[in-house]
């Protein structure tokens, strides 16, 4: 649930008349008894829960203009690592992955080659196979060695 749906739950419970302690029981832990006290607080001096900025220390690299340069450069060129577009841009590179998995929803893709198989192998497969077809029948897979007891 985001905070600002919380925020709207609190206020109706606590315009309904619940106290703070039973509207955090309610909530089971979303959000700490701290900040339903703050938020009920809020509601008792200003009648709404009102915050004119985020708590925390403001961000300085993820913000929306860097990832909207990282945006367009994606659109530029498709195929490029996180490395040099930290490098191009001047950013971290566990910045620039945040901002492609969290911000804009993208996944790691790495290209995948599978390892041929040499002649040798090849034809030792196909001994194996020969081997098992002519050592074992139909009929012996259909009684197995082992069963359950109740069958």
């Amino acid at each position: 649930m985001k905070s600002e749906d919380l925020q709207k739950l609190v206020l109706s419970k606590y315009e309904n008349g619940e106290s703070a302690t039973k509207i955090f029981d309610d909530l089971l832990g979303a959000v700490s008894r701290k900040t339903v006290f703050n938020w009920c607080k809020m509601i008792r001096e200003t009648g709404s829960i009102n915050m004119s900025t985020s708590p925390g220390r403001p961000r300085t690299i993820r913000t929306k203009k860097t990832i909207q340069k990282i945006k367009t450069r994606l659109k530029r060129r498709k195929r490029v690592s996180s490395r040099k577009l930290a490098h191009e841009l001047d950013i971290s590179r566990t910045s620039v992955r945040r901002i492609l998995t969290d911000d804009l929803g993208l996944r790691p893709c790495k290209k995948i080659i599978a390892p041929l198989m040499t002649d040798a192998q090849k034809a030792k497969r196909k001994t194996f196979a020969n081997w098992i077809r002519t050592n074992f029948k139909k009929e012996d897979n259909e009684n197995p060695v082992f069963r359950r007891e109740n069958v």
